[in-house]
């Protein structure tokens, strides 16, 4: 089934259903998805868009279908795609590759993939991890590393959310990814209520600086392109002039769309990508500020630290401190 118009009377969510995929994860984040809607009704929370579930199958010519949804209403574009878990080995490449074409597509449309342990190789066996950061269980970072050498693979990190795909690690963080998912769309207030009622651990804040929620569903198509550019890049080597290119659009007509679509100037898109990748390396590498502020696009270390403190609150070296993993 083709994605429809978004509605912003609803959060679209799907669960991918794949053979073996782990029941009680996909029943579980049906459960916390209904919990999370009656819990916004208590609070009289009106305005909130309503979370909807659907079930997803590839048939046999490699199309994403809708097996089921919650309450047989037309369904709209899917905001995110969620990959369960698996309580078997690692997928056989025949079934990882059988999905590639979808989540090419649907990510290209504008859906957040999210994974939950195993469920990053669909992901991986995409493409759309190359070059990328991704978090999986550690009994399965070697093998991911070895499958898909251009992922870098982070298995230190619980949850790794980079904008346009989240990625998670434990066979149980579908409870952590279902909340950071509410938490990001529809506010941490329903996201720690709703935890409070299913009596499980709260997610942790997110780190200053470290979680950018970028608009995907805008519909336009060129700018999309663009921004999954700069999530895939790090933004790196992005001018006005490549992402204009990358586009297909005229420079003024570029910056124009740009900022309609995502709400940020070009230039403001990617300092949040590069601080994002940045407070990464700084909580999970030994690497100096200069070599991180080089490692995501920035010649000049000052200019790195004023547009990190700008954004973050705090120095390079303050966050390091206060966030670091490694001593």
């Amino acid at each position: 089934m083709a994605a429809k118009t978004d509605n912003l009377d609803s959060l679209e969510i799907g669960l991918l259903i794949y053979p073996g995929a782990q029941s009680a994860a996909v029943h579980g984040l049906d459960d916390l998805f209904t919990v999370a809607n009656r819990v916004a009704s208590e609070l009289g929370a009106v305005d909130l868009p309503r979370v909807r579930v659907s079930h997803w199958q590839v048939d046999e010519a490699g199309q994403l279908k809708c097996a089921a949804d919650d309450d047989g209403d037309t369904l709209q574009a899917l905001r995110v795609l969620i990959i369960p878990p698996s309580l078997e080995s690692i997928p056989a490449s025949e079934l990882l590759e059988r999905h590639c074409a979808s989540l090419r597509q649907w990510h290209g449309q504008g859906t957040v993939l999210a994974s939950v342990c195993i469920g990053v190789f669909f992901i991986a066996a995409s493409g759309l991890l190359d070059g990328r950061a991704a978090s999986t269980h550690w009994n399965y970072a070697q093998p991911l590393a070895q499958r898909f050498p251009k992922v870098q693979v982070e298995a230190n990190q619980p949850l790794l959310d980079d904008g346009d795909i989240v990625t998670s690690a434990g066979l149980m963080a579908w409870t952590d990814l279902g909340l950071r998912l509410l938490e990001r769309f529809l506010g941490a207030s329903l996201a720690w209520e709703t935890a409070r009622y299913l009596s499980v651990e709260p997610i942790s804040a997110p780190l200053p600086g470290a979680l950018f929620n970028p608009r995907l569903e805008h519909g336009d198509a060129a700018v999309l392109k663009v921004q999954h550019w700069l999530q895939s890049s790090g933004a790196q080597q992005a001018d006005l002039a490549g992402m204009a290119a990358c586009a297909g659009l005229e420079e003024r007509t570029f910056l124009r769309r740009f900022r309609a679509a995502t709400g940020l100037k070009p230039t403001e898109y990617c300092q949040q990508v590069r601080v994002g990748r940045a407070c990464r390396m700084l909580e999970f590498t030994r690497r100096n500020v200069e070599q991180i502020a080089w490692g995501v696009g920035y010649q000049d270390p000052s200019a790195f630290r004023r547009v990190f403190q700008r954004i973050t609150g705090l120095t390079p070296s303050d966050y390091r401190r206060q966030f670091a993993v490694l001593g």
